[in-house]
């Protein structure tokens, strides 16, 4: 028995979800890096199950249960939790992680004089 009721249980679930908004950012912007500095399979698939629970439950809470969706001001709810949980907290950090090492790492090589772009004069 959790607070003092027998169903309460589902409430541990949200412990996940209120970590991610202070810790998701970081989290989210160290796998796009890791994505873009090491290409393949295990950071794309870490990409995608790191942030599963934290977004997937508040993404539940939102939509379930299905009577609530009828209801005024239900649209709000779900656009907010979509704009803030997936846009701002997990897919903006991961896009600046992954773009900023792209970014450095042809710049370096740039600077380096190893341009692996087309050079002049071929086809």
């Amino acid at each position: 028995m959790m607070f003092g009721y027998s169903d309460d249980w589902w409430v541990v679930l949200f412990i996940p979800a209120l970590l991610w908004v202070p810790f998701g950012p970081f989290l989210m912007g160290l796998t796009g890096w890791w994505c873009a500095d090491r290409p393949g399979f295990w950071p794309r698939l870490w990409s995608w199950l790191l942030p599963a629970l934290p977004v997937g439950v508040m993404m539940a809470n939102v939509l379930l249960p299905w009577e609530r969706v009828s209801r005024y001001g239900w649209l709000d709810d779900f656009l907010a939790v979509l704009w803030v949980y997936v846009g701002a907290i997990t897919l903006l950090p991961w896009l600046l992680g992954y773009g900023i090492t792209r970014l450095t790492c042809a710049l370096r090589a740039r600077h380096a004089g190893h341009d692996d772009g087309p050079t002049e004069g071929t086809a």
